[in-house]
């Protein structure tokens, strides 16, 4: 079968093993045909050598979490991320993977007031205690009104999406209020731009992907603004719409895309002018989102802005390994994906923090569900911004038991 795979990016691979230990399937599971190697073995065998596409090969491609570690710890530079897009590709163009019911569910994702719309349904359901939140990953309070996203300005645009837009708006407000109190004019892509196909490119639908990505840029062209991304799985396809359609107009327009903490790094003067802000008294712990550390290699920024708005900022023992969310990963693959997650649990357990940052929507999800005190790092900056006064948005309350409960307003209206 012929994977379409550049037969030199495949040959890049020396199989050196060096990226084992950042392999979170292979930590633990130990099976070479659940490591990069192992899985770029299996895709020479097929498309080189004409090997059956078994179920082991399957299995094998099925387990991969996607987080692209072994990028980061490889010598030689192999692009695995794209030789397992590529590859997931042609076996979902062939049905091998992917089935009926999950193209259909991901289809919905294009249709902004279908996501909104089932949203809220889902929201019913999961308080009428109709579905089972634990096994499906899902959060266990679920919006069923989400406040109104309004332009503030022009200066740049913050890339809503869908399933955090629905889920998570609470996210979006905050890191509205703090891009305006570092004195920028802010308009959300709303309808505008209502997928930008992070989880289809994962699920192997390469097509539907770039049909999104053009509907996202015709969306967004209209001028040359920055792009601003809170959802690091978002901001890494966004930023790969060159390299998905070929094109110069794609690539100038990628060029555009920053992850918010990144574009925010060069301007944390302009948000603490004249502002004595006292730090939230809590310790953070900083989980990088495996698309902002191994695909956009930009999870530097976060610690960064973080810091003067938190009484300490710790880093986690364990490398960056992935915490097994994996965008639908977590749902498709959920044995693997709790114990991967554990290994990152037991990390933060060692680091002596009480609040988990995540910068990616699944993370946070995944992470909260094993009990977790999880927040987006712009959640914990709008409200140290907004215990000074600076913005409206959040505030830290003493709860019973003397340690602080950090909410957002938009949380408890």
């Amino acid at each position: 079968m012929d994977l379409g795979l550049d037969t030199d990016e495949l040959a890049s691979c020396v199989s050196c093993g060096l990226c084992l230990p950042h392999c979170p399937t292979f930590v633990i599971t130990g099976s070479d045909t659940e490591s990069p190697r192992g899985r770029i073995a299996l895709m020479r065998a097929v498309q080189d050598k004409d090997a059956p596409v078994t179920d082991e090969v399957i299995r094998s491609m099925e387990t991969c979490v996607q987080c692209r570690g072994c990028e980061t710890a490889c010598p030689s530079a192999v692009p695995f991320g794209r030789l397992m897009e590529g590859t997931r590709a042609a076996l979902a163009e062939t049905g091998r993977i992917t089935p009926r019911w999950q193209r259909w569910a991901l289809a919905m994702l294009r249709h902004r007031r279908l996501v909104l719309a089932g949203s809220t349904l889902l929201a019913v359901a999961v308080r009428l205690r109709l579905v089972p939140v634990r096994r499906l990953g899902l959060p266990a309070r679920m919006p069923l009104r989400r406040p109104p996203l309004r332009a503030s300005g022009s200066d740049v645009w913050l890339f809503t999406g869908c399933v955090m837009d629905a889920w998570q708006r609470d996210v979006h407000l905050a890191v509205q209020r703090v891009l305006e109190a570092a004195g920028a004019g802010v308009e959300p892509t709303g309808a505008a731009a209502p997928c930008c196909g992070a989880l289809h490119i994962h699920a192997g639908l390469e097509s539907d992907t770039k049909e999104m990505a053009r509907q996202v840029m015709a969306g967004l062209s209209a001028d040359d603004r920055p792009i601003l991304v809170d959802s690091a799985g978002c901001g890494a396809v966004l930023k790969d719409y060159g390299h998905l359609l070929g094109s110069d107009e794609a690539r100038a327009f990628s060029e555009r895309v920053y992850d918010v903490h990144e574009w925010l790094a060069g301007r944390l003067d302009e948000l603490q002018a004249n502002r004595a802000v006292q730090p939230l008294p809590v310790t953070v712990a900083v989980q990088d989102p495996c698309h902002l550390r191994h695909v956009q290699r930009a999870h530097q920024p976060v610690p960064e802005v973080l810091r003067p708005f938190v009484a300490e900022v710790v880093k986690l023992d364990d490398d960056g390994l992935c915490c097994g969310a994996g965008g639908a990963y977590s749902m498709m693959e959920r044995e693997l994906s709790q114990a991967i997650r554990e290994r990152k649990t037991a990390s933060v357990a060692r680091s002596g923090a009480s609040v988990v940052a995540s910068a990616n929507p699944g993370c946070s999800l995944h992470l909260a569900a094993a009990g977790l005190d999880v927040r987006h790092p712009m959640e914990l900056i709008d409200e140290a911004l907004a215990a000074d006064g600076a913005t409206a948005g959040a505030q830290a309350k003493p709860n019973t038991g003397g340690s602080t409960t950090i909410t957002t307003a938009s949380q408890t209206a």
